[in-house]
């Protein structure tokens, strides 16, 4: 969800909600390695039956890593996402289905989003290696000892995204992964593995979501499958809520702020490549021998449990003498609706909602803010309103809490100064013609849409704290404490003066709608107090429009630097001077740090990508590619597989005796209720793999924010001290989810822990937008 920081709030305030994982360990007799035998009970004392994998998650710390020496190629890549699968899968032992869910296309907005990281990270990587470059030899000259170079290729993970080459080359391995793994591991043979590619259309965590939702919606559904999905972004926390099943949790790796990081010139900790002076003399010639031999820190998991989070919610959010029924289940979908306008993938968070500014903080408006996945917009209103008013006192109070968090160092603007950290810099200007066109196209554009944003073409270099330097808009600070601050922003970010009620009311209403087309059509977001007669400002959607496809998707996010991945026409047209879409692709760009400390944290201002020039554009480029990568280029579907010993495997077997390419759906018995249609896969591996396609949901039907019959609810885990525990204080989660460590045993119905997790989960009112869509969205009323 983008929530900056959210679940280092969310475990300081309820940090309950956390246990460390116990993890077996494999063994080594007489030097042969001794695998851990899943099959046995869970050393956690809960058993699992669904294990979710958001692979995005796993693919970039495996190929790039932060804390230890990055694979030297492809192949190790493959191994090492084997091998944290594999580990995932011991901590886990799911005993019914393993869904692998990697990134596909995503919609514009959030296209939006992925444009400017990658972007980002194509600087980034050049500046560093010039940074590296100029360091190395100053340290030389100094008389200073580094380790020899190493000559390689620099990865580019912008490649881990849908359509290259690299994702294609990656889901061929997992499938081949799988199949050794169905057929060698006992612990592997009576699950159903999903293997949903980057091919299959939406971000992973959402085709999770869209699986379980769908199963959910089914007559031969479990209510008390126990869930447990993987993954470190914070929206997977409301995901998790969102599926309003009773069991569910959340595996991430542990979060250790400030983690000391090796120098990428001579591996050491302590010090950035900026202040590198090599390495001691007692240690020449050391690091050659050991530096790629010696074992890193195995990065520890804990679970986030969905249900303890559900009882510090309850004991917040309930409230007596209310007007109307008081509907625990309405109330957390309230609360979560609110945490949008805090942090959100596909919209820029409101300027006075931050995370920590937040409050619990209860206002009665006669009623809730959702309902079965509708919105009531006059209380979101009321809400937007309130906030409003406070907006004042809310920039005062964060000005007054920054500027006594830095010291001397922080200026009135609220940024750092050159000076203040021993550099000056003048204003220098960007003198690109690639740049001019693209100002000249971007203002063309803008005043299509109303707004006419402006210019930049001198920027003033400013060191944040990070001690990188990041190019900011020489108007860039508004003083949002200071009097005047809503007509100094509008001003300085849309070009428009705070008094055009027309423009600011086009700014909320494009703050609302969901569709694969759409998206937010401004780098900054309006006020809550801007949030004024909405009720019916929300009403005409955008529902049956469909996906980019791949290459489509690599062309609208990738920088020019990233074109190698593309086919040689088309990447030439994000280099050539005649291209009709030249000025998608700027050499450089802004970042307008917008309040904020780091270069990560500010606005990148790229041109948004008009979605008919793109296509005009391409339409001239598409004959030119290969059989190949018009495969790569196609939109595909989840695959099943499972192995020989599993109660499917005959439905599936007479498939393939049969060559029927029929959707046939299986018998809810043999798969534990889960329901989908199958057919042939034109490439089988053995075992034996099918498409899937997830079930269509009932006529009329309606995803209500209950629990389903038959659920049984955990028991409750809180203590009376554990109320008092939190608001900062420093706190280690016990290990294992029971803490009187006795054993559970695998046949064990429902919920299978013993006296522990206790996740009453609800929904926030998704619907789906289409049969081809993994997304969804809020409806009005």
């Amino acid at each position: 969800m983008g929530v900056p920081a959210f679940f280092r709030w969310l475990s300081r305030k309820y940090p309950s909600i956390i246990v460390h994982c116990v993890e077996e360990k494999g063994k080594e007799c007489n030097g042969v390695r001794i695998p851990v035998d899943t099959t046995k009970p869970n050393p956690n004392e809960v058993e699992f039956d669904n294990l979710y994998l958001d692979m995005n998650g796993i693919i970039h710390p495996c190929t790039h890593p932060e804390d230890k020496p990055a694979p030297k190629n492809e192949d190790e890549m493959m191994v090492a996402i084997f091998e944290y699968i594999d580990r995932l899968f011991n901590i886990v032992r799911p005993r019914r289905v393993l869904y692998m869910a990697i990134d596909g296309v995503a919609p514009r907005a959030k296209m939006n989003q992925q444009r400017s990281r990658r972007f980002r990270a194509s600087k980034e990587g050049v500046e560093l290696v010039e940074e590296k470059s100029r360091v190395r030899e100053e340290v030389i000259q100094k008389g200073g000892y580094l380790p020899p170079e190493e000559i390689k290729e620099r990865f580019d993970s912008n490649c881990i995204t849908p359509g290259t080459e690299f994702m294609d080359n990656l889901a061929h391995c997992l499938r081949y992964y799988v199949a050794e793994r169905l057929t060698n591991d006992p612990g592997w043979k009576n699950i159903v593995v999903f293997l949903s590619d980057a091919s299959v259309p939406g971000e992973g965590e959402h085709k999770i979501m869209d699986f379980i939702r769908r199963q959910r919606a089914q007559p031969n559904h479990d209510p008390n499958t126990h869930h447990c999905l993987c993954g470190a972004d914070a929206d997977l926390i409301m995901l998790g809520l969102a599926t309003h099943e009773p069991n569910f949790t959340i595996i991430r790796e542990e979060f250790k702020p400030n983690k000391p990081r090796p120098c990428g010139l001579c591996g050491q900790t302590g010090h950035e490549i900026k202040d590198c002076q090599g390495m001691p003399r007692e240690k020449q010639g050391q690091h050659d021998e050991f530096a790629n031999t010696m074992p890193s820190a195995e990065q520890e998991f804990i679970f986030i449990r969905l249900c303890v989070l559900r009882e510090y919610l309850a004991r917040e959010l309930t409230m007596a003498s209310l007007p109307f029924p008081f509907d625990f289940e309405r109330s957390v979908d309230d609360w979560v609706f609110m945490c949008f306008f805090v942090g959100n993938d596909f919209l820029p968070h409101l300027p006075s909602l931050e995370i920590r500014d937040y409050q619990s903080e209860t206002r009665c408006l006669n009623g809730y803010l959702t309902q079965n996945g509708y919105v009531n917009l006059e209380r979101v209103e009321m809400i937007m309103q309130a906030v409003g008013v406070a907006e004042d006192n809310i920039f005062k109070k964060r000005k007054e809490d920054e500027a006594e968090q830095q010291g001397p160092a922080y200026l009135t603007t609220g940024q750092f100064a050159p000076h203040a950290l021993g550099r000056r810099d003048r204003p220098e200007a960007v003198q690109n013609a690639r740049h001019q066109a693209c100002d000249m196209r971007m203002q063309s554009n803008m005043v299509k849409l109303g707004v006419s944003i402006r210019l930049v073409l001198f920027c003033v270099k400013s060191l944040s704290t990070d001690g990188q330097f990041v190019k900011t808009l020489t108007d860039s600070c508004v003083m949002l404490w200071e009097e005047g601050w809503k007509q100094r922003y509008y001003k300085n970010k849309f070009d428009v003066d705070a008094t055009d009620e027309d423009f600011r009311r086009k700014v909320v209403q494009s703050y609302g709608c969901a569709s694969w087309k759409w998206y937010f059509p401004f780098h900054y977001a309006p006020f809550a107090s801007d949030f004024k007669d909405i009720k019916d400002m929300f009403s005409d959607f955008e529902k049956d429009t469909k996906p980019f496809k791949p290459l489509e998707q690599l062309m609208g996010v990738f920088p020019a630097a990233s074109g190698n991945f593309l086919p040689p026409t088309w990447r030439n047209l994000m280099s050539s001077p005649d291209s009709s879409i030249i000025d998608f692709y700027p050499d450089d760009f802004a970042i307008d740090l917008n309040g904020k400390k780091y270069a990560w944290q500010g606005v990148a201002l790229l041109p948004f990508v008009d979605e008919r020039r793109l296509r005009a554009a391409l339409a001239d480029v598409y004959p030119d590619l290969t059989p190949e990568e018009k495969r790569r280029n196609s939109l595909g579907s989840d695959v099943l597989f499972l192995g020989k010993s599993h109660p499917l495997f005959d439905f599936i077997h007479e498939l393939y005796r049969t060559e029927s390419n029929e959707v046939r759906n299986p018998t809810p018995s043999l798969c534990h209720g889960i329901q989908g249609r199958l057919n042939l896969d034109d490439d089988p591996i053995l075992p034996d793999k099918v498409k899937f396609k997830d079930p269509q949901y009932p006529d009329g039907f309606v995803f209500k924010a209950v629990l389903l019959p038959g659920a049984k609810i955990p028991s409750k885990v809180l203590k009376p001290e554990d109320w008092v525990r939190g608001n900062g204080q420093s706190w280690r989660p016990q290990l294992g989810f029971n803490p009187n460590r006795q054993q559970a045993h695998l046949d064990q119905s429902g919920f299978r822990a013993l006296g522990t997790l206790h996740p009453e989960t609800f929904f926030m009112g998704h619907r789906c937008l289409s049969a081809v869509t993994q997304y969804s969205s809020f409806k009005y009323f």
